[in-house]
Order: C-alpha cells, then structure tokens, then sequence
C-alpha cells in the first residue's frame, strides 16, 4: 500500500484491482506540483514546450499523464522510476532515434538538477526501457487522454492499453539483478 513518504511510494503491478482515480489519489498525496517541477525537466518533457514542426524529443506528455504512466508502468518515484517511465513513453512512439536518446540522456545527466539528475544506472534503465516498449504492442502512450480510464482497475487499463505486465515483470526481474542496491529496483515485483 502506499506511503506518505514519495521516497518509498510505489504501486506494484500486483495492485491490478486499484482504479486509476484511486491510484492518483494516492500519488497525489506523495507527488510532486507543476510548480516543483525544474523549468529545464518542464522544456525536455512536457509538451506544453514543444516547437510546433519540430520533434526532439518524443513522447513529451503534462504532469497528470506522466503521473497515470507510472502508475500504469507499476513504478514509483525515485530516479531509476523516472527513467524507466520517461524511456517507456518515448519508446511506445516507436519514433526515438538514437540521436534524440543522446540528446536527453546527456541533459538528464548533466543539466537536470538534484533528485532529477540521471548517473549511469538511470541512464541504462532509460535506454533499457525505450527499447522494451518500442517492442512491446502497447499503445503510443503520449497520445492516451487517461482522463476516460478513472474508474478502470490498472490491470484492465493495462490489457487496454497492450501494456504486457509479463515482458515488464520479466523487465523488473532483470533490473533488480542490475541493481541490487536500489531500492526502486528491488520493490518492483512486491
């Protein structure tokens, strides 16, 4: 069950039977505003500063869209999370080009600031994740209006969405191999 600590917030996969609204009821108590978000995170990520005809970085989605992905992708709040529910969006476009990875794993590096900055292990949880939704069958989930899927349990929502809990728990067992020291890695399959 959840926390009121965002450090040690997570709802697993295995929470299938939780709604969406009750999931972000629960998120919100924990999660982050608009207003906490770094201007720079807000530029590379959310589509409300995407250059009309331009495409750098695909998958760009607002605050409560990114707040359903993780509660859809089964991920909590600490860096390895954001990373893996960051590459996952990017990657259901199946439009990444290695160059757009490069570009946001360098300024998730070096230029995010603090709690948001990417070391290596995040970056590699990234990358792992574009490539597994890019060959998952899920849906482009930077195009999902979430605000019709309140009262859907995450488990139907995910069949909906063609989200494969078994390739993501498989995912999450390989992490937790990589990671043994991250505590986000390890409470993936709880």
């Amino acid at each position: 069950m959840g926390t009121t600590d965002w450090r040690t917030w997570h709802l697993p996969l295995s929470r299938g039977t939780t709604t969406l609204a009750e999931g972000l009821a629960e998120l919100a108590r924990v999660g982050a505003d608009q207003d906490e978000i770094p201007f720079i995170v807000q530029l590379m990520e959310n589509p409300r500063y995407d250059i009309p005809g331009l495409d750098l970085i695909h998958g760009a989605v607002d605050l409560v869209n990114h707040d359903c992905i993780h509660l859809v992708l089964g991920r909590g709040l600490l860096q390895k999370d954001e990373a893996f529910v960051i590459g996952f969006t990017m990657g259901s476009t199946r439009k990444v080009s290695g160059i757009e990875e490069t570009l946001f794993t360098a300024i998730a590096k070096h230029l995010y600031p603090g709690i948001f900055r990417f070391d290596d292990d995040d970056v590699r949880v990234f990358r792992d994740a574009v490539r597994l939704a890019w060959i998952s069958a899920c849906r482009r989930l930077d195009r999902v209006d979430f605000t019709h899927f309140g009262a859907h349990p995450l488990g139907e929502l995910r069949a909906e969405l063609g989200i494969e809990t078994d390739l993501l728990a498989s995912y999450y067992r390989l992490e937790a191999k990589r990671h043994p020291d991250s505590p986000e890695s390890l409470r993936l399959l709880d």
